[in-house]
């Protein structure tokens, strides 16, 4: 296991539920946040960036009270949010999103943006109790000596020296030249190499894709050798992704991070609508999600 400093396990302790097991709603979204609020004319492309501030200031207000922690983004919502007091420094925990939008693609291989001028110390000055970063991985054409496996390990000891947490998001993607049934039947054992790589890289906590199963999830508690792994929504609906949470709970996952599988239906471009749906709609969610991490009364055939 990548040991954690002592500040380390104090952001991991703040990001986490009573019970120790990590409960953050992302928030980090910009153009997939966009392409949900549907009700105002002309589209997602007439979302205005003060439209999306306020829509992540109602996702703060509504939601990230009841959960340990929330992934904000410095390119829309933050320092905002925090120097206008919408996230109250003393309660729910942050943590900062380093990624930019999009990706580049060079030979045929996806690298992420990260956004310009944000750092370690950055992620401190906007009261960041950890840091978010995203890379696109491809275990079987990428090893130890590629460009994403250095970046990893270089931006886990910067953020070590700085004493801020670096949560480390993998995402596996389709190749081009890859049919949708080639890349589902390698998709299990690529998140298990990506975990193990980004291990070997120095990765400390990681945020990760559901594998597909409960052995899938087994074999990447085992990759990660005692590092704790949150699996994400990636998109999916809440029912899905609850019984994906309670599988890989069930076989070493220490958490969740959960984005639009809470909010994806229940964010609106009118203030009003969004406070009804937020409330309605995704808070339940939240609190079923929150009980699925814990197992609280959570039946599990494990």
């Amino acid at each position: 296991m990548n040991e954690l400093t002592t500040l380390e396990k104090r952001a991991l302790a703040r990001v986490s539920t009573a019970d120790g097991h990590m409960l953050i709603v992302a928030a980090d979204q910009r153009n997939g946040m966009k392409a949900v609020m549907k009700d105002g004319p002309g589209g997602p492309d007439a979302v205005t960036r003060e439209q999306l501030a306020d829509a992540k200031g109602d996702l703060v207000r509504h939601l990230a009270s009841h959960a340990p922690a929330i992934l904000l983004d410095p390119e829309v919502a933050l320092p905002q949010l925090v120097d206008e007091g919408v996230l109250d420094a003393g309660g729910t925990a942050l943590v900062v999103g380093m990624d930019a939008s999009g990706f580049d693609t060079v030979d045929g291989l996806r690298h992420t943006r990260f956004s310009a001028g944000v750092t370690p110390r950055t992620v401190r000055d906007l009261g960041g109790d950890a840091a978010k970063m995203l890379w696109y991985l491809r275990p079987d054409r990428q090893d130890a000596g590629s460009d994403v496996v250095r970046q990893i390990h270089e931006l886990v000891e910067a953020c070590t020296a700085e004493g801020v947490l670096l949560i480390v998001e993998i995402l596996t993607y389709r190749l081009e030249d890859e049919t949708e049934e080639q890349y589902a039947e390698r998709f299990p054992q690529l998140v298990v190499d990506a975990t193990r790589l980004s291990v070997e890289a120095g990765a400390k906590v990681l945020k990760l894709p559901y594998p597909g199963s409960a052995e899938a999830c087994a074999a990447v508690t085992e990759a990660a050798a005692g590092v704790p792994w949150a699996v994400l929504s990636a998109g999916v609906d809440h029912t899905t992704f609850i019984e994906q949470v309670r599988t890989a709970v069930a076989h070493g996952a220490g958490g969740a991070m959960a984005g639009r599988s809470l909010w994806k239906d229940a964010l609106s471009v009118s203030p009003a609508v969004r406070e009804e749906l937020l409330t309605t709609r995704a808070l339940p969610r939240l609190r079923e999600l929150r009980a699925a991490v814990d197992r609280a009364d959570v039946p599990v055939g494990a």
